[in-house]
Parts: structure tokens; C-alpha cells; sequence
């Protein structure tokens, strides 16, 4: 079913207060190009969800304090197709960790097709850290998808302009028929403080690989092998870090 506003949601989920400190403001973009089909895009989300309740992430996000993260998820595809379908969202424990995965299994298909423009979800993601609320100690964006950019502005004008302003990208590349896509990744897209590459191998693995993936961007952790894996998890997926 597509769905062309946000799903109702709880009041926690709304604007902040102006100046809200969180740990970590983390935008969770969503690809929803026409290369991925609505199995597909249920397993991305169904993958995010099952993240939240995973307990390594909700030790993770435990781990941040009173402070916690506010999390905000977008689907994207072309450069004037992107979609906030699950507002800006504090979470402090389990609880709201809980919560926050029952709005993303809520949340319907926003957007049908469309090309793959990267660096509009990115110019998309910044307008959002301004004007959200949060004062987050970092800033992230994590951007899945399928393809590379099939549009003529480059990805990396926007990359750069991200990390120029402090925000971190990473990536989740989930491979198919796109050649060479963890390196176009590693190279126009991720950026800033240690930016990564995480790629998943088909999008039945996605939901395995999206809970190091979290893991890692809440904690900040540098290591792969510090990380709780999920059951299945090896194998499944294969990191990259761009340093």
C-alpha cells in the first residue's frame, strides 16, 4: 500500500523542543527506487524494525545515557522524491526502542520508483538536522540502497558539503545486479568521521547486516570485532571502513 503522509504517531515522536541534546542524530535513508520492488523495500523495513528490537541495539542505545538518540526515517529515490515517514524520534531505552520499530513496521511505501539520487537524500537529510529540534553530539546519516546515482549531479557535491559541516555518511549496500558498488559507495558516497561501508549480500541479508550497522553508528565503536553479531550473521555480510 503506498502512503503519502507519516503514519500516526506516538507524542515522543514529534518536534522537539528547540536545543534537545541527544547523543546522536541519525537519519535512516531508505532506498524506494523503481530498481526495488515492494518485497524488496518490506524487507529494508522489516529489517530496521527487527533492528530496534534487537537487544545489541538497545544495549547500544542504552549505552549513549539520559541523553539517548533521535532517530528520523526517510525513503528516497529521485532527486525530488524523498519523504519523512517516520518522524524524528527520541529514544533513551528499550522501551522506545520498542516503539520506534512498531511506527516503521507501520509505515507504508511512500514513494513508488523513481530514479537513484543519492545526493538528494543527503541534501534532504541536512535540512532535516537543522531544523529538527535535536542538538545532537553527532550527527549521521545511513543510506541503503541498490544502485548508484543514475543522475548527472554528483554524489559527492553533497557528501562533501556533509562532512563539511560535521555529519557523517555511511552506507549499506545491498548487492545484485549493480557492478562495483561497495567501491562507487566508498568513493562518492561515505564520508566523515569513521565512515563505513557495510554491504549485504541480497536483501534477505539486509536485516542481518542493519543490526551491526546501528550497532556501530550508536556506539561510534571503530572495530567490527567489538560488536555483538546478531544469529546468522556471518557470512551474511561484509564490512568495508573508509578511514
Amino acid at each position: 500500500m503506498i502512503r503519502t503522509a507519516m503514519s500516526p504517531q506516538r507524542e515522543h515522536a514529534l518536534a522537539a523542543p528547540a536545543g534537545t541534546p541527544v547523543e546522536l542524530e541519525l537519519v535512516l535513508a531508505v532506498d524506494a527506487s523503481s530498481s526495488v520492488d515492494d518485497g524488496e523495500f518490506a524487507l529494508q523495513m522489516q529489517g530496521i524494525a527487527a533492528a530496534f528490537r534487537h537487544p545489541g541495539v538497545q544495549a547500544a542505545i542504552h549505552g549513549t545515557g539520559e541523553k539517548g538518540i533521535a532517530v528520523v526515517l526517510i525513503q528516497w529515490s529521485d532527486h525530488v522524491l524523498q519523504q519523512k515517514t517516520v518522524n524524528w524520534t527520541l529514544v533513551r531505552d528499550a522501551v522506545d526502542a520498542i516503539a520506534l520499530a512498531d511506527d516503521i513496521a507501520a509505515a507504508g511505501r511512500a514513494i513508488a520508483g523513481g530514479g537513484t539520487a543519492i545526493y538528494g537524500v543527503i541534501n534532504f537529510a541536512l535540512h532535516e538536522f537543522d531544523t529538527n529540534g535535536y542538538d545532537g553530539r553527532r550527527q549521521t546519516i545511513d543510506v541503503s540502497g541498490d544502485g548508484r546515482s543514475d543522475l548527472l549531479v554528483p554524489t559527492t557535491s553533497a557528501r562533501d558539503r556533509a562532512v563539511a559541516h560535521g555529519v557523517a555518511i555511511n552506507g549499506l549496500v545491498i548487492l545484485g545486479d549493480e557492478p562495483y558498488l561497495e567501491r562507487y559507495y566508498r568513493e562518492n558516497v561515505i564520508g566523515g568521521e569513521r565512515a563505513f561501508v557495510l554491504a549485504a549480500d541480497g536483501f534477505e541479508a539486509f536485516a542481518g547486516a542493519i543490526v551491526v550497522k546501528l550497532i556501530r553508528e550508536i556506539t561510534a565503536s571503530p572495530a567490527l570485532s567489538t560488536l555483538p553479531m546478531p544469529p546468522r550473521a556471518i557470512g551474511m555480510f561484509r564490512v568495508r571502513l573508509d578511514s
